[in-house]
C-alpha cells in the first residue's frame, strides 16, 4: 500500500502485475468501481444505476469501445489490479488483463467508491478497520432489492466498516458530504435488519476483527452492479474484483459537498 504514490503510478504497477486491494493507496485521489456490458443493454444499466444512486453513483460513462476518459488517461482494461468477467452470469475468469476480452461495442461505467471518503474518515478520527488490519473491506449481499430497470435486477450489496460507537454520528456526517461514493450509511446497527446472519462470512473481501465498543456500520457498495449481473445474465460483463479499484486522476475533494 503507498498512500503517496501518484494513480499514473498505481496504474503502472497494477498494468505490470501487481495484484492487491487498493484501500488506502494513492491518498486524496478518487477510486471507482467499473462495470462493463454491451451497448445494447447499457441504457439499461445506467437507468439501473439512475434508479438505485445509493449503491451505483455514477461518476463517468464511456462511450462505446473507449479505454479512457475524463477521470483517467490511463487504460482501464489493463490498470485496475484485478478484473471479473461474466458470461451469461456466470464468473468465468478473474484475469489481471482484459485485453483478450475487449470488444468495441463495451460502454464502460465508472461508479463511486467508499474507499474515496475513508481518507475523510481517518481525519475525523473514525479509524477505518480493514486498513488498519490489512485486508479487504467486507461486503454483503443483502435481503433489500434494488429498484429493478429493463433487464436488470438484483439485490442490494452493502459495505462494512466497525465504528466505535462514539464516532458513529461523525462517521455519518463525514460520509455524508460524499454522495457521489455512496454517501451517508444505509443502516447502523443489527445486521439482521440486512439479512446479513453472519460478519465472519462476507459475500466479498474479508472478515473484519472488531475492537471493544465497536457497532457495523453499512454503506451502499458499487458491487451491486456485479450482484445484478449475476442475477440477470447479460451475455457479456466486465467488472473489477471486489476491492481492487480503479484509482482515477480525480481527486477525492471534487466530490465533496460543502453544504452537509
Amino acid at each position: 500500500m503507498n498512500g503517496s504514490e501518484l494513480p499514473s503510478a498505481a496504474r503502472a504497477r497494477f498494468r505490470a502485475g501487481l495484484v492487491t486491494p487498493t484501500a488506502g493507496w494513492c491518498d486524496g485521489y478518487t477510486q471507482a468501481n467499473l462495470i462493463t456490458v454491451p451497448r445494447d443493454l447499457a441504457w439499461d444499466f445506467l437507468l439501473f444505476a439512475q434508479r438505485n444512486p445509493q449503491p451505483c453513483p455514477v461518476l463517468d460513462v464511456l462511450e462505446a469501445g473507449a479505454v479512457a476518459g475524463p477521470l483517467l488517461a490511463g487504460d482501464i482494461r489493463t490498470d485496475i489490479p484485478r478484473y471479473r468477467v461474466y458470461v451469461d452470469g456466470e464468473l468465468v475468469e478473474e484475469p489481471t488483463d482484459v485485453q483478450g476480452w475487449w470488444r468495441a461495442d463495451l460502454v464502460s461505467f465508472l461508479i463511486g467508491c467508499s474507499f474515496t471518503f475513508e481518507r475523510a474518515l481517518g481525519i475525523a478520527g473514525v479509524p477505518v478497520r480493514h486498513v488498519e488490519q490489512g485486508v479487504n473491506v467486507p461486503m454483503y449481499r443483502t435481503s433489500r432489492r434494488c429498484r429493478p430497470a429493463g433487464s436488470v435486477r438484483g439485490p442490494l450489496v452493502v459495505s462494512m466498516r466497525p465504528v466505535p460507537a462514539a464516532l458513529v454520528e461523525t462517521a455519518v456526517r463525514v460520509t455524508a458530504a460524499y454522495p457521489a461514493v455512496h454517501g451517508a450509511p444505509v443502516h447502523v446497527g443489527d445486521p439482521r435488519e440486512l439479512g446479513i446472519r453472519d460478519l465472519h462470512t462476507p459475500d466479498y473481501g474479508d472478515p473484519v476483527a472488531f475492537e471493544p465498543g465497536d457497532v457495523p456500520v453499512f454503506w451502499g457498495c458499487g458491487v451491486t452492479p456485479q450482484a445484478a449481473v449475476v442475477e440477470s445474465r447479460p451475455p457479456l460483463a466486465i467488472a473489477h474484483a471486489p476491492g481492487h479499484m480503479l484509482i482515477t486522476d480525480a481527486e477525492d475533494e471534487d466530490y465533496r459537498v460543502t453544504h452537509v
